[in-house]
């Protein structure tokens, strides 16, 4: 069995109003053998699509290498527009070293709903994905029912948005379509996909991201 464990720890905790959350990075973040194109930081994979995004939204004019420049120029984003970010999974056991989110086993997960606590200043919770199993949503529920926090549905189409009180105060979560090439099928299937595609035949799955993640950043 493969020990996956999260090779970065929470970024930018005491500062953000807003935490990405997701899962674990692709295994070889874990043992270090990262690849030319990839950027040794969270969400760093060159085949991920979280940063492409926000390169488009922000025009950012990022770069794609295994660099300490490539690292600055994200680390300096998101401290500047007060973005966090805290994959909620610590470690995980894999039969087959993959990223598959299915395939993670034991996991052990980081106190999230602790983080809440400590650090007040937190508005929104952004989930890079919805609440199929091993999701960051579907880890936080259970995080959230332990703790006895009571979920209330905002919107329930993706973007899905729920809320939560945590000490008095009121935190929002959002669910957006996982930056990732394994879900461009459900893109696919989409009814808001589909009316912007008829509209825009050019129209994109990465476009449709980009509109759907804009709101929220």
């Amino acid at each position: 069995m493969f020990h996956h464990t999260h090779p970065y720890p929470p970024f930018n905790l005491q500062d953000a109003t807003k935490l990405i959350v997701g899962t674990l990075p692709p295994p070889r973040f874990t043992t270090g053998e990262l690849l030319p194109e990839d950027v040794d930081f969270c969400y760093g994979s060159k085949n991920g699509m979280l940063w492409p995004i926000l390169d488009r939204i922000f025009e950012l004019d990022l770069v794609y290498e295994n660099t300490a420049h490539a690292i600055a120029q994200r680390t300096n984003f998101l401290v500047e527009r007060k973005i966090g970010v805290c994959d909620i999974v610590a470690s995980a056991l894999r039969e087959k070293i993959d990223a598959s989110d299915l395939g993670m086993q034991d996991v052990k997960l980081r106190d999230l709903t602790g983080y809440l606590r400590k650090h007040r200043q937190i508005e929104t919770l952004i989930f890079t994905g919805g609440n199929s199993k091993n999701g960051p949503e579907y880890f936080f529920r259970r995080q959230a029912k332990e703790e006895h926090l009571k979920i209330k549905v905002i919107a329930a189409e993706v973007p899905r948005i729920h809320e939560f009180e945590v000490d008095g105060r009121k935190v929002r979560t959002v669910s957006l379509t996982a930056p990732s090439g394994a879900a461009n099928r459900a893109i696919g299937s989409m009814k808001k996909y589909k009316q912007m595609k008829a509209q825009n035949p050019e129209l994109t799955t990465f476009d449709f991201r980009v509109a759907q993640y804009a709101p929220f950043f």
